[in-house]
């Protein structure tokens, strides 16, 4: 993954992009009916049980528009909610307050969303050895927040973009001449420019696991789309010579069923891509 600064300027840009995105050259709704000297306060509503996330972020982006509004906070970020609770005070200028609203609001609905759906899996998870992982597969422009509620969900985060990891998948094996052919150049084009990424290889057959053992510098087999019984036979067959992840159509039925296979990790782009907002509103006190 990406270090904690590279994390915060993601974070930054995005706040920056949403707030000139809905406020754009002003809040004239708000410019036209209410004094700029005017004082208020909103709380944080839920209105749908779940798990609430983004509050951290919620405080970063009333920072960005207002340094000078006060948040009072009741509920942190993990924590399970249920209609009516209260998350948090925010105070101060009214304006600000109103700017600040629906990217507050769209981004804290997201995220409970995705630690709900993170949360779920991770009690399906229980027992075994397993870890879920999230994936690429995220809104544009907002991956970063969308990852973060994964943590909060109680998940792990896989590789952030394409610059961080070495994932080599059949279009890259098959582009590439084969998979024995892909991973010497790509050990040859890291070394080549002086880059330290791991290196993960998809499998779509037992044979191509094989071919794959072949290599040294492997960090992980993405056995994808295998069923039950070809995925414990995969993971029998790689043994401790690198880590495993299942991928592929894994959803609610199925994921304790390829954790009993035995799998390091499971990764599912549905963590991120199919979920609904959460119900929350900002209401003035």
């Amino acid at each position: 993954m990406i270090s904690e600064a590279q994390f915060e300027n993601e974070l930054q840009i995005l706040i920056k992009n949403a707030i000139r995105e809905d406020v754009g050259s002003g809040d004239y709704s708000s410019l036209a009916c209410i004094p700029e000297s005017a004082k208020g306060k909103a709380k944080l509503l839920v209105k749908e049980d779940g798990i609430i996330a983004g509050v951290a972020f919620a405080k970063m982006v009333f920072k960005f528009v207002d340094a000078n509004l006060q948040i009072e906070t009741f509920i942190e970020d993990g924590t399970p909610v249920k209609k009516g609770d209260v998350v948090f005070h925010v105070s101060g200028s009214s304006q600000s307050i109103l700017k600040s609203e629906r990217v507050v609001l769209n981004s804290m609905q997201r995220m409970s969303a995705i630690a709900t759906k993170t949360k779920e899996y991770v009690r399906l998870l229980e027992g075994t050895t397993t870890k879920i992982l999230d994936t690429r597969k995220t809104t544009p422009g907002f991956r970063a927040c969308e990852k973060w509620a994964v943590k909060i969900g109680g998940g792990e985060n896989h590789r952030f973009a394409l610059y961080d990891m070495i994932m080599l998948k059949d279009n890259h094996n098959d582009f590439a001449g084969g998979i024995t052919l892909a991973i010497a150049k790509t050990k040859a084009y890291l070394k080549e420019n002086n880059l330290d990424l791991k290196i993960i290889v998809e499998a779509r057959n037992l044979d191509e696991i094989e071919e794959i053992l072949q290599s040294e510098g492997v960090f992980r087999i993405l056995i994808d789309n295998f069923n039950f019984e070809d995925t414990r036979k995969a993971v029998a067959l790689i043994g401790d010579k690198c880590q495993t992840e299942s991928s592929g159509n894994i959803n609610e039925n199925t994921i304790r069923n390829y954790a009993e296979c035995g799998v390091d990790y499971i990764s599912s782009g549905a963590l991120t891509h199919s979920v609904y907002n959460m119900d929350l509103s900002l209401k003035a006190l």
